[in-house]
This record gives structure tokens, sequence and C-alpha cells, in this order.
């Protein structure tokens, strides 16, 4: 079963992921803020991470470009979901370390999908 770290604040968006990924099969762990997720990447060593772009203590670039220096190794894949969708915000997150980039409100049709070509 592949696990998924959700990194996000908002209470109602990580259920909704969570609900959302566990009923298809994925095993899920949660974090809801970056220096959380740092940690539980090195010690969990999840398949792939969904970060948040707006966390509490640092932004979500800042834990990606973290966790791509720390001994979790460069190879999970890390793709960030947040309503930043301004011009330039993708390759930001690109240039962070994010494999990909997906917008809030997620559209639970295509989110699937979307996260299904990381894992």
């Amino acid at each position: 079963m592949k696990k998924i770290l959700v990194v996000e604040d908002n209470e109602q968006n990580r259920y909704l992921l969570r609900y959302m990924l566990e009923q298809n099969g994925y095993n899920v762990l949660t974090a809801d803020s970056g220096a959380e997720a740092v940690a539980m990447v090195v010690q969990k060593k999840p398949d792939l991470i969904l970060m948040d772009i707006q966390l509490p203590d640092m932004d979500g670039l800042e834990a990606t470009r973290m966790i791509r220096a720390s001994e979790a190794e460069g190879r999970i894949p890390i793709v960030a979901v947040t309503s930043f969708a301004m011009a330039g915000d993708r390759e930001k997150a690109l240039e962070a370390g994010c494999n990909g980039y997906i917008e809030k409100p997620i559209n639970p049709e295509t989110f699937l999908g979307e996260i299904g070509k990381y894992v």
C-alpha cells in the first residue's frame, strides 16, 4: 500500500484529501506544518508528498527545499497543492523541488488521476 503524506494546515482540506485517498487504497499520513512534514518524511519515507504552500511556520516551498536537502533522498515526488495560482507560482514550486502542481480547490474527478502519475 502506497503511503502519501498530506501536508495541509486547513483541517477541512486535510480531511477531504485523506478521505479521497483512503477511499482509493492509499495509506495517508498527515502533517499540519512544514517542520512536522520535514521530520515525518525522514522517519516515515512516504511514496508521495502533497504539499500545501501556505503553512503557519514555514511555507511549503521552504519545507520542500529542506526535504530535498535531507537524508530522505530527493527521489520522493512532491506535488504542490495550493490556492496560489498566480503567474509564476507553478515555476516557483518546481524550482523549489516540487515535481508537480495542483491548484485548489481540487477537482475530485481529476485529482486521483493527477496524483496517480507520481505513485
